[in-house]
């Protein structure tokens, strides 16, 4: 399957939605069997990462200090594309707003400290419309954005 690789596009057609819930991630015991709540995991030489409801982990007994409200771009976002993620995580850093972005076959998610998910919310439908108000880009303003990852042309 492909999708959207022209930044523009992509970015002004993120269209973020946040996923019901909150969400934690904890460092996963050991030799412990995985349960089904897992929605994401990642290893690492130091052990097994893993995303999961914080009503599970707190279920389960599992230590974690970041709690995370959960945004889908649901734009079709091929892994090869370039710069979405760059720009994403740079309008939220603008804002100073704290942004780990997870990579799907099909879309990006985000997750953001749950206090400030409204506010990324706007940022980032923000950064939808400045995208599509802006649809033609001169060869400097192209090259501009890909070298920075930002698509704006100042």
């Amino acid at each position: 399957m492909t999708g959207e690789k022209d930044i523009r596009t992509l970015l002004a057609s993120i269209r973020p939605v946040v996923r019901e819930g909150e969400f934690v991630y904890v460092l996963w015991p050991y030799g412990r069997p995985l349960v089904a709540g897992i929605e994401a995991a990642v290893r690492e030489a130091e052990g097994l990462t893993a995303v999961l409801p914080r009503a599970e982990a707190d279920r389960l007994e599992l230590p974690y200090d970041f709690v995370a409200a959960w945004i889908t771009l649901q734009v079709h976002s091929p892994l090869e594309a370039v710069g979405l993620t760059a720009a994403v995580s740079a309008a939220l850093t603008d804002a100073r707003i704290s942004c780990n972005v997870l990579a799907g076959f099909h879309h990006d998610h985000l997750l953001v400290p749950v206090a400030d998910a409204d506010r990324a919310l706007e940022i980032l439908h923000e950064l939808a419309a400045e995208s599509s108000d802006h649809p033609a880009l001169s060869s400097s303003c192209a090259a501009n954005g890909r070298r920075t990852g930002r698509p704006s042309c100042n």
